[in-house]
């Protein structure tokens, strides 16, 4: 066998090699990834019941219920399309709280609201962690 057959037949292997890796890498992912929606989005079309999906959007205004077992709320999740509603059981996150950005993990019922497993809070691009605006106040008040 030449060298000129020989290295072919190894960028061959690499080649299935690489595709067998990314086959399997892609297997692994369909059934652990979970898709973005927005209300909005969900209204339009809303995602297969019992699929894990995220569901992103503003906590809307006076809509944190807490319910009578004292680990669960009820909140609304609006993009100012659309809104829908959202159960949580757990601990909230201590930047959740209403007109703030939510991110819920869950799965969506046949009723059209959605029961989370998992809030993820988000703060807004003006937030500054307390030791940096400490630090940023104290330079100013040095400059002055």
């Amino acid at each position: 066998m030449k060298p000129k057959h020989q290295r072919l037949g190894l960028a061959a292997l690499a080649l299935v090699a690489v595709l067998g890796a990314s086959g399997l890498a892609l297997s692994a992912l369909k059934d652990e990834a979970a898709f973005f929606y927005a209300p909005a989005d969900v209204a339009g079309k809303p995602p297969p019941l019992g699929k894990a999906v995220r569901l992103g959007g503003m906590v809307a205004g006076g809509s944190i219920v807490p319910q009578g077992d004292g680990v669960s709320i009820a909140f609304t999740v609006t993009d100012g399309k659309a809104q829908v509603p959202v159960r949580f059981s757990g601990i909230a996150p201590d930047l959740f709280k209403e007109n703030s950005g939510v991110v819920a993990e869950g799965r969506f019922q046949p009723d059209g609201s959605f029961v989370a497993d998992n809030l993820l809070a988000k703060h807004d691009e003006r937030y500054m962690p307390p030791e940096m605006a400490g630090k940023m106040a104290a330079a100013k008040t040095l400059e002055q």
